[in-house]
């Protein structure tokens, strides 16, 4: 069994149950994922599996295609890597595809979620903002004191400020998989996952989740 796989947003949708209960969906592309190569903690220092995920025929580096070429794999858009414990179960050039996952499994799914650009402290930590009225004038949305005056006289690193928001790494944990399609490789999970569609992202059992 794998440890996951690379797939691909597709976009959102509505199950109904035999209750008639709507449920929030999204479809994912899951797979099929090609081992590339093996990594062990006596040559490499720690033990993983590296996957590549969708063909690449155009714009190849140089040091890739060498890469691809040494392990026997053709040239991958997508190249992500999986630790395990026994690495000794793959081959390079083995197929791994969405059949791993059956329905009423839980899966974590990371992805990059959507940039937002440069917003206020309100969209992009959810401050309550000022007063809005009481004499108060173009406060609603303003952070507010960011420190002290005389002690420590500074501002503490990390204090939450505007800035840009969305475009980062995020992992949204025990998704229950409701329809998976072999033949399509698609994968079919209640809610939404990181990111806009056509986004890549790496689907992996649940660890916090039993299903």
């Amino acid at each position: 069994m794998s440890v996951g796989l690379i797939g691909k947003k597709i976009g959102m949708t509505q199950l109904f149950t035999d209750t008639g209960e709507v449920l929030p969906a999204t479809v994912m592309e899951a797979g099929p994922c090609t081992v590339i190569q093996r990594k062990t903690k006596d040559k490499d220092g720690y033990s993983a599996i590296q996957f590549g995920f969708e063909e690449k025929k155009r714009n190849v580096k140089k040091s890739l295609l060498g890469h691809f070429k040494k392990w026997g794999a053709e040239p991958r858009k997508i190249v992500r890597e999986f630790r395990l414990e026994s690495p000794d179960e793959y081959k390079s050039g083995q197929e791994l595809r969405v059949d791993m996952f059956s329905p009423g499994d839980f899966v974590d799914v990371t992805g990059v979620s959507k940039g937002k650009g440069f917003t206020g402290v309100v969209k992009r930590w959810g401050f309550a903002g000022g007063p809005g009225s009481h004499g108060t004038h173009k406060w609603n949305r303003r952070p507010g004191s960011i420190g002290a005056s005389a002690d420590p006289s500074r501002v503490f690193k990390g204090t939450k400020m505007a800035g840009h928001a969305g475009r980062r790494r995020v992992t949204t944990q025990n998704l229950k998989v409701l329809k998976v399609d072999v033949e399509k490789n698609s994968l079919i999970v209640e809610g939404a996952v990181p990111g806009a569609n056509g986004g890549y992202l790496v689907i992996k059992k649940a660890k916090k989740k039993a299903g």
